[in-house]
């Protein structure tokens, strides 16, 4: 429980950070990654940021070593309240009434999610360590390919110079699937944590598809995420992506590493319909921003004809 309260504040402050600096940045773009590396990198504050970020992977690799797959995520998932108050307050960002009824029903929906997980009875709570190598493939390659075909799909929406600003669902969703599967690896990589001696497990870590995955993840993420993250607000996007990557790992991780579900029918029904209804809540949230409106021209002073004494 602290280190996953340690990882939401870490990645709380870490996306902050982060947002801070690429304000301060020229326009950065996935189709040129070298020129976003540099900027980025030449920036104390973001680098701050990265770091925060990654010491949370590192609290991360603690959590998965002791909690279910789905438990982790229920905790993982209370950071979003800490990150939507640090973008108000230290990036002036606010939510629009609606959003923020779209920020609650997803609370709402990942505490039900959370109230699923304790159940009493042998068996329950396990957390396991190994997966098979082909089904993590066949859940990790589609999702990879899909989240970067519907980042592409959004970055060609808006090139188009009509079109309304984006709020960023389309971007966070792409996203939260790349992270969704880092979130799978990082769970494969800890069970490797475990291995009696360390050459076993660095054997037996480069014979596993997990250390691939998070190269790819690692540095796709990273592009897709810095550009996203600088034309979209933090208090949106990052809920976003937090929630797809919860549901995601929660959802396909149990299955793939064959953590039990719930056996009691109502912690079964409160976990499928909190899934349900977090995915209706992002199928329903705004994809544009309203458009600002045109200042008004200031009017002409009214000619008033000068009265002349009789």
């Amino acid at each position: 429980m602290a280190a996953a309260l340690v990882a939401n504040l870490l990645y709380s402050t870490g996306f902050v950070l982060e947002k801070r600096a690429l304000a301060t940045l020229p326009e950065v773009t996935i189709r040129q990654p070298a020129r976003l590396l540099r900027l980025v990198l030449g920036s104390p504050l973001w680098i701050g940021g990265s770091l925060a970020l990654a010491a949370g992977f590192g609290a991360q690799l603690a959590v998965y070593r002791t909690l279910p797959i789905a438990a982790a995520q229920g905790i993982f998932v209370s950071g979003l309240v800490l990150l939507v108050l640090l973008s108000a307050r230290l990036l002036g960002e606010e939510t629009t009434g609606r959003e923020r009824y779209a920020l609650g029903a997803i609370l709402a929906a990942l505490l039900m999610v959370v109230l699923s997980l304790k159940e009493a009875g042998p068996g329950a709570d396990t957390v396991s360590r190994s997966a098979p190598y082909p089904l993590i493939l066949l859940v990790c390659v589609p999702s990879l390919a899909g989240g970067v075909w519907l980042y592409g799909a959004a970055e060609r929406r808006a090139r188009h110079r009509h079109r309304a600003p984006t709020t960023g669902v389309e971007y966070g969703v792409a996203v939260g699937l790349l992270y969704g599967v880092s979130s799978l690896a990082i769970k494969g990589v800890s069970s490797y944590l475990t291995t009696s001696g360390p050459s076993h497990a660095v054997v037996g870590l480069l014979g596993s598809p997990y250390p691939y995955l998070l190269l790819f993840t690692g540095a796709f993420g990273l592009v897709m995420s810095q550009a996203a993250l600088q034309r979209c607000r933090a208090s949106l996007i990052v809920p976003v992506c937090t929630t797809v990557t919860c549901l995601f790992t929660a959802v396909l991780g149990t299955l793939s590493f064959g953590e039990a579900l719930p056996h009691d029918p109502l912690r079964l029904a409160l976990r499928l319909a909190g899934t349900a209804l977090a995915v209706s809540v992002l199928l329903a949230m705004p994809r544009h921003d309203p458009r600002p409106e045109p200042p008004t021209p200031p009017q002409p002073p009214i000619a008033t004809k000068e009265l002349t004494p009789p």
